[in-house]
């Protein structure tokens, strides 16, 4: 049976009060019990009251009176009814209205002589708004000027509440959906912080041992890698309240907010303990102190940390609260938020390998209808180096163009489109490019796909086209080896097929073009790479000036001297030029089927490997893959590396 749902009662709103007010306030003014006095003229009360039809004569307030009428004289006044009074009179200034009054009975009886009867009259409710109504305006008004305000500023709905934390509760009643099945591919990551979550759920199972569950763990790696859904999947797994907030939450223009905002945090976990508190991009609060630019300036920021240090390990205790938090930038947090007994444990959640792949794919295809073509395995190995956000665009990119191209399936050709179009960008035929422009990109893409096909350790062709792609005239796929290491020959040869591209230029048109930017930029930064950092140069030695730590981010001085600094230019360009002569060598020895290719593809404007192979024949060298499925039988743990695109793009779109 259907479970019944709950009524949900209305949400309390401030304007309920300000409606009521104005009802109120309408219902006063119109709906008012009408009087049954009729106004008279004092010509007219003249002339009654020397009639003799007057019985009493009310003088309220010394403002107006109150004309009774005589029952047996209530026949010649037809427009009154009831018991009275019957008329009111403006009397004007009271002691004249009394003295016409006693003019204009001289010379009756005393029996028809009429009394002014004077009466004095208060109307509280009146006299009480009267002093109330401006008071409950200018409340009003002024509480409506300061919701705005403080909406405006990011504060929240109420100025009183800008110190409150901005956590989202997770606990039984508004449970996350997400669990460890929708995380696929972070075994090992899952594995710590399953055990976080069984503590929680069996505290006894640890504590009976002597061990405490670690106070913070920090999960950091690459942007897309899954850290947030693995959050939500602790959030959905625990039986436990789950305070899940954002560190940009804990920013604020107003001093001293974010360290309200972090007491604040605190205090309600501890009234939930056991619970989790999850903080995503740390970052935005846990840099390093000391390391911000505007010195000497009173940073919100340091004073949000220092507050959250002392929740997290101060003299006080929170037993019962354990602290998660994200970031891809743990180089530049403080080393105090670093130190065992705040966060413990640091959890790595990098780029998936080719099985996590496969299990990451398998997430995101189950709500698509694919066709039979498609298999998991192979869409997983045309994506080495994509992270599982990326994989999950693959996906949605693949519905989208297979809905474009009305097909009642996805296909495998829909993906290998969609993992175009996710690195380089959308197809743009209707750019205009010259034969001559054509033939150069044509002969610059060939140049590429030659030498790296014949180069042992570059990455094997994939796919060649010419035709435009987002900013990029041409580009060239490669499948890379997902290594462990690299080594200084591998680095080689894939600048040398880098190069390949503007070497071609110069072989087939004794010139060469602004095309090779992108080329000549990654190639360069390769160079110093290998010179600065892997100490890959004879002449600078075993030296390395990566600082991994982040500490000379501000720094002003460089970490050697300049006649270092030349010779680690002289160092670079010594390699760039040397792999462009063995560039040309390579193209002047092989010319006829760099011909070939540049050829096929002015014809096709997209060529494959297999167009290679019928110029070239097979590669003669082994990939790693290879080597790893005949040493391992199939086992592979290969790495992730980026997947590369060798580009051309004008230089007119790459001006600095």
């Amino acid at each position: 049976m259907e479970e019944k749902k709950k009524p949900v009662k209305p949400k309390f709103n401030i304007y309920w009060i300000y409606g009521l007010i104005a009802v109120a306030f309408i219902a006063m003014t119109f709906l008012e019990p009408q009087e049954s006095a009729k106004d008279l003229e004092p010509k007219k009360f003249q002339a009654i009251l020397k009639d003799g039809d007057v019985e009493r004569i009310v003088l309220v307030n010394e403002e107006f009176a109150e004309i009774y009428i005589k029952k047996d004289s209530l026949d010649k006044h037809k427009e009154i009814k009831g018991d009275g009074p019957h008329y009111k009179v403006q009397t004007g200034p009271a002691d004249k209205f009394m003295e016409k009054v006693e003019e204009l009975q001289v010379g009756q009886s005393e029996a028809e002589h009429v009394v002014i009867e004077p009466e004095k009259r208060h109307d509280y409710l009146g006299d009480a708004l009267s002093w109330l109504l401006p008071i409950i305006i200018i409340v009003a008004i002024w509480i409506f000027i300061f919701r705005k305000m403080s909406a405006g500023a990011g504060g929240g709905s109420q100025i009183f509440n800008i110190g409150k934390s901005k956590a989202q509760l997770f606990d039984k009643e508004t449970q996350s959906k997400v669990n460890f099945n929708d995380v696929a591919g972070l075994d090992e990551a899952k594995v710590e912080i399953m055990e976080i979550v069984d503590f929680l759920k069996k505290p006894e199972k640890y504590t009976q041992l002597g061990g405490k569950i670690p106070k913070g763990a920090l999960l950091v790696g690459p942007p897309g890698t899954g850290k947030t859904l693995l959050a939500k999947a602790v959030a959905g797994e625990a039986n436990v309240p789950f305070f899940s907030i954002s560190g940009s939450d804990f920013v604020e223009m107003f001093v001293g907010v974010g360290a309200s905002r972090v007491r604040d945090l605190f205090r309600q976990a501890k009234t939930k303990a056991p619970c989790i508190v999850f903080i995503d991009e740390i970052d935005a609060i846990g840099r390093a102190r000391g390391k911000n630019p505007n010195h000497g300036a009173n940073d919100e920021r340091e004073n949000t940390l220092n507050q959250l240090l002392t929740e997290m390990d101060g003299f006080g205790t929170n037993s019962g609260v354990i602290i998660l938090a994200a970031t891809n930038r743990a180089d530049i947090l403080d080393k105090a938020l670093m130190r065992a007994g705040r966060f413990d444990r640091q959890i790595h959640v990098e780029l998936p390998e080719l099985k996590e792949r496969e299990a990451i794919f398998k997430v995101h295809i189950k709500p698509i209808k694919v066709a039979d073509d498609v298999k998991v395995g192979f869409l997983a190995k045309q994506t080495p180096g994509f992270s599982g956000a990326d994989i999950a665009n693959i996906c949605n990119e693949a519905a989208l163009i297979a809905a474009r191209h009305d097909h009642p399936k996805v296909t495998k050709q829909d993906f290998l489109d969609a993992v175009d179009r996710v690195i380089g960008g959308l197809e743009k035929k209707s750019k205009v490019v010259t034969r001559t422009e054509k033939t150069t990109i044509a002969y610059h893409e060939a140049g590429h796909a030659t030498v790296s096909w014949l180069l042992e350790f570059a990455n094997p062709l994939v796919k060649v086209t010419i035709i435009p792609r987002g900013k990029a005239l041409g580009a060239a796929w490669y499948l890379p080896e997902e290594r462990q290491i690299t080594t200084k020959e591998q680095m080689l040869d894939e600048m040398c097929a880098t190069l390949g591209g503007r070497a071609s230029e110069e072989i087939n048109f004794g010139k060469v073009s602004s095309g090779a930017l992108n080329d000549l930029e990654r190639v360069t930064k390769y160079a110093y790479a290998m010179v600065s950092y892997y100490g890959m140069s004879d002449k600078i030695g075993n030296i390395s000036y990566y600082d991994s730590t982040g500490q000379t981010e501000f720094a002003f001085t460089r970490p050697y001297s300049e006649k270092t600094a030349e010779l680690i230019d002289e160092q670079v360009k010594e390699i760039v030029e040397s792999q462009y002569t063995r560039a040309l060598e390579i193209l002047r020895s092989n010319k006829d089927g760099l011909v070939n290719v540049a050829g096929r593809l002015l014809e096709k404007e997209v060529i494959f490997s297999d167009d290679l192979v019928d110029v070239f024949g097979e590669r003669q060298f082994k990939t790693r893959e290879e080597e790893i499925e005949f040493e391992t039988n199939g086992k592979a743990k290969p790495e992730d590396l980026e997947n590369k695109a060798e580009t051309i793009i004008p230089n007119e779109e790459n001006k600095q």
